[in-house]
């Protein structure tokens, strides 16, 4: 199992996690990854960390394919993967309703049509064989009408395959990921019920597909302590994070089992219960997506990792270098 740093969204001091990242890559980390939401980018931490870098490998979970078009992203990870020496790993998703209709003002139907199309013209940018045409529904290229010829990267990419991970949770995005990508990036991973949920899914994928798997990890001996903050970043996802008609980690939270469960956290967040919603989150459900407690218990729960589907683990939470090497040791043996 390969080892990650998840770094999520960058927080306005612009070295906050350079010395981790550093640790990161002192203590053999194979990659470190930034998120976007609707507030900072995911590429420019990216930049300011592989400046700083020179092996660790640099992972977008994700690129929301709302905030740029396609050929821009593709040129961004082409830059960002030549000045980083071939280390960039590039995690694209289609985010919800809620932030592409609210913040980006695009249309979010059709996800997996857009998602597909976006890679193909992607793929066709860093491939250079050709000028660049899609006659797609989402993104054609010339524009119809339009003064505009199809046109060929005058950058020549480093890796004409740079490695391409799809953020997923429905099973059908998930099936997309293995057609058509490198790796998965599940945010909430029950790794008893992986196999069950997505093994008809992920049977497509070819060998070498990467389940990268994002898991809290907080080392504590107060266990409750620490099922609690595994809880309110639970409460906030299930309750807040995306609309009231179409909420996907409500969806996925309810594929494990709990739909009930969260059926009733999201009404009582939208209904600003947000105590009772907090109250409401199942301590087995916390402790089936994280690692948490002491370094004992993590270490015997890794075993069910370590049978799972998943290849490499990003794991959040964890910051200091003494913290990031026993996980480090836990994790790799």
């Amino acid at each position: 199992m390969k080892l990650g740093l998840n770094l999520g969204y960058w927080q306005r001091n612009a070295d906050d996690a350079t010395e981790s990242v550093l640790a990161a890559e002192r203590l053999g980390y194979d990659s470190v990854w930034t998120a976007e939401a609707y507030g900072s980018d995911v590429f420019t931490p990216l930049a300011w960390y592989g400046a700083r870098t020179s092996r660790i490998k640099l992972g977008t979970s994700i690129a929301q394919i709302s905030a740029r078009p396609p050929v821009t992203t593709a040129m961004t990870a082409m830059t960002l993967d030549h000045l980083t020496g071939g280390r960039l790993l590039l995690g694209v998703g289609a985010s919800g309703p809620q932030v592409v209709e609210g913040w980006y003002g695009q249309p979010f139907a059709r996800p997996l049509a857009r998602t597909r199309e976006y890679v193909e013209i992607m793929r066709k940018v860093w491939a250079r064989e050709e000028p660049v045409t899609s006659d797609g529904g989402h993104y054609p290229l010339p524009l119809p009408g339009g003064l505009g010829k199809p046109l060929k990267s005058i950058t020549h990419p480093l890796r004409a395959d740079i490695p391409l991970y799809l953020g997923a949770e429905g099973p059908k995005n998930v099936a997309l990921a293995a057609e058509v990508a490198q790796g998965w990036l599940p945010l909430f991973a029950f790794p008893e019920k992986i196999e069950e949920m997505y093994g008809e899914a992920l049977s497509g994928a070819e060998p070498g597909f990467d389940v990268a798997a994002m898991v809290m990890v907080l080392i504590s001996d107060d266990l409750r302590a620490a099922l609690d903050v595994v809880k309110t970043m639970l409460t906030l996802y299930i309750g807040g994070m995306g609309a009231k008609q179409r909420n996907f980690h409500a969806d996925i939270i309810g594929r494990m089992g709990y739909a009930e469960a969260a059926e009733h956290i999201q009404a009582l967040y939208l209904a600003g219960r947000r105590d009772e919603a907090f109250r409401a989150i199942p301590d087995e459900l916390a402790d089936g997506i994280s690692l948490v407690g002491p370094p004992g218990r993590i270490k015997e729960r890794l075993e069910l990792w370590h049978r799972s589907p998943v290849t490499s683990l990003l794991v959040m939470g964890v910051r200091d270098e003494p913290s990031l090497k026993l996980v480090r040791d836990l994790v790799l043996g």
